[in-house]
């Protein structure tokens, strides 16, 4: 297993100043650094961008609270920009006595320290993703003189936004520039095209959105927190019961504003039936929001099928694993294109400059990093569905969906490259775990193989309480499931370090 070298915890994945993973390499880290241990907090001073504030924002925060005596006692959180910082003050409310912060070009908003503002704050600019770049605190560390320079890596030079929309274009057919609009992140664009569709369908009387299958946490996140009433937030948890999405349309369809559905879904990589999804939609007026970042839009061809797709670009085509981007496209045939388009173009957060140069560089190794990955992908499945230790296995060709998958796959060899993996043994998740040779953290769609115990990330909550366990299960979601996603390495000495691992 030469690929593969036990990585201490808080380690950065990929070695990279901007990485947006980190070792957490047994259970007792990952639960500590749920619980907010401060031993493992210490360690883990980077990990991906939406959760822990990266250590040159902290720098930069540090050093404006410190110049600024109108910010002493209160709590400081940089944001993307201005209007980001409008919308953090808003949410936050006059109780929080939020204050909004500009002064040379950096953005923010501040708050009495008292009454769980922080919290708030924090879970809010994590689902919409509003935090500051790195790159942008970084590029403002050395304007200030506290960094002398910026980290060497290599870049696209010219236009890195219009070089990365050039290389998507031929992956959202029947696309011009307008309709692809790239985000700061992944979830900035699922909680644009929320946003973008909201106003669009308000005032038609259309205020309810529906969750078809279980979707990443922070999606879940945006449809419960900023549907108009509780009653508009609607879940169809199992992304193939096709009877009980019947069933919603008909008793909810014509109050939709939209359906937000993940192809493959996250984390059992399930593919929903997108034409009977489309045929829904079309009868009820309801926009179709649909989220291929299990697979990318690479893998998947779903534009056809939904009004607006959005997908993280961190994901596969970031491929090294030191940024984070995102990607809302229009389907210009849609029934309300245009209306979505300057709704989009309204509403997004940019992808900062240097992030963009970066992306658009990466992005010319995707069709090598995936071809990679859909030559090891099924020879792990196949390895883990014959080992005895193992119970279930999702991947994208899992006979459930397999199916619906093929008929959005560009090609029949496409996968993506996150499998799932459910243990005979219960209690056999610490075990397993903890004997794992591979790279183990957050996120996906790296060159880098990795793995996490991915409801103790997503939902902490819920896995550390029997109440909340039996409704992961009710939903078919096993809480001590493991998520893998294949990298680039080696595939024999991924299979050997699982059969070491698995026993």
């Amino acid at each position: 297993m030469a690929a593969f070298r036990p990585l201490p915890l808080g380690a950065r994945i990929p070695a990279s100043p901007h990485a947006v993973s980190c070792s957490l390499p047994t259970m007792r880290d990952v639960c500590g650094y749920e619980e907010n241990d401060p031993d493992i907090l210490r360690a883990v001073t980077s990990g991906y961008p939406r959760f822990v504030v990266h250590p040159f924002a902290t720098a930069l925060n540090a050093h404006v609270v410190g110049a600024d005596p109108a910010l002493e006692g209160r709590t400081l959180w940089l944001t993307s920009s201005a209007r980001m910082a409008g919308r953090l003050a808003e949410y936050l409310g006059p109780a929080d006595e939020p204050r909004r912060f500009e002064r040379d070009r950096v953005h923010g908003v501040s708050h009495r320290t008292d009454g769980g503002a922080a919290s708030r704050a924090k879970r809010f600019l994590q689902h919409v993703g509003g935090f500051l770049s790195s790159r942008e605190a970084e590029d403002h560390l050395v304007r200030l003189g506290l960094r002398d320079a910026v980290v060497y890596e290599a870049v696209f030079e010219g236009d890195g936004i219009g070089e990365v929309v050039r290389q998507l274009r031929p992956n959202l057919p029947g696309t011009d520039a307008a309709d692809i609009v790239v985000t700061n992140c992944g979830m900035s664009a699922v909680d644009t095209a929320f946003r973008a569709v909201a106003a669009l369908q308000a005032p038609r009387g259309r205020t309810a959105w529906l969750q078809k299958g279980w979707l990443y946490l922070d999606t879940i996140a945006i449809l419960q927190t900023f549907t108009a009433s509780p009653v508009d937030y609607i879940a169809v948890p199992n992304a193939l019961d096709t009877r009980a999405i019947a069933r919603a349309f008909d008793e909810h369809g014509h109050r939709l504003a939209g359906v937000v559905a993940e192809v493959p879904t996250n984390p059992l990589v399930q593919t929903p039936d997108v034409e009977v999804l489309r045929a829904h939609c079309d009868r009820s007026g309801a926009r179709l929001v649909i989220d291929p970042s299990i697979a990318s839009v690479f893998v998947v061809d779903v534009l056809a099928h939904a009004d607006l797709v959005v997908s993280s670009l961190t994901k596969y085509t970031a491929s090294a694993g030191d940024l984070v981007a995102g990607v809302v496209a229009v389907n210009p045939a849609g029934p309300d294109a245009g209306p979505l388009r300057d709704a989009v173009a309204e509403r997004h957060e940019p992808l900062y400059a240097r992030d963009a140069a970066r992306l658009a560089h990466e992005m010319g190794d995707t069709a090598a990093v995936l071809a990679r990955i859909h030559d090891s992908t099924p020879r792990v499945a196949a390895y883990l569905e014959a080992h005895p230790a193992v119970r279930d296995v999702f991947w994208a060709r899992h006979p459930g969906s397999a199916a619906s998958f093929s008929r959005v796959a560009r090609t029949s060899a496409a996968t993506g490259g996150l499998i799932s993996v459910t243990l005979r043994e219960p209690g056999s998740l610490a075990r397993v775990y903890d004997r794992l040779r591979l790279p183990k953290g957050p996120s996906f769609g790296m060159t880098t193989t990795l793995v996490c115990p991915f409801m103790y990330l997503a939902h902490y909550d819920l896995v550390r309480s029997q109440a909340g366990r039996a409704a992961l299960a009710a939903d078919g979601l096993d809480p001590d499931l493991l998520r893998l996603c294949v990298g680039t390495e080696p595939v024999d000495d991924i299979i050997a370090a699982l059969g070491e691992a698995l026993g």
